[in-house]
């Protein structure tokens, strides 16, 4: 995938989602590309554009030690249950360095999972995980 066809599956992911939860499971959906070391955002939607990249660092939270120290393959993807504010809930790997940043600035997964609609819910984030897995997100940085 191209980031243009990246960033129209995740706005279509995003609308399923908060269709079948009706409200917003995730307010932000960032695509980072961590690669030496180094942050940098290749798109974002969400409340603080601004803020995103200069918190970054700080808001990984409990999803630092997956996001930077694993091996997890194109597709998969990470919840962490403590996320409150703007320290990161999810992640998904888009290919080689490239990653899907999820957050909810109002709400924790603890928060999020209570509610029964979340198990509908997760059903497009799983189908855009499987996007990805036959069809890896290429950028040349």
């Amino acid at each position: 995938m191209n980031l243009e066809e990246t960033t129209k599956a995740i706005t279509q992911c995003a609308e399923q989602m908060n269709s079948r939860y009706q409200s917003a499971v995730f307010d932000e959906w960032a695509i980072v590309s961590i690669a030496q070391k180094k942050s940098r955002i290749l798109g974002y939607l969400g409340p603080r554009n601004d803020d995103f990249l200069k918190n970054f660092a700080n808001d990984l939270g409990a999803l630092r030690t997956q996001l930077m120290h694993s091996s997890h393959g194109v597709g998969d993807f990470e919840f962490t249950r403590h996320g409150v504010g703007t320290l990161h809930e999810a992640f998904m790997v888009l290919g080689e360095g490239i990653y899907l940043i999820c957050n909810n600035t109002q709400n924790s997964m603890e928060g999020i999972a209570k509610n029964a609609l979340w198990i509908d819910a997760q059903v497009p984030f799983v189908e855009l995980s499987d996007k990805f897995r036959s069809n890896p997100l290429v950028h040349a940085l």
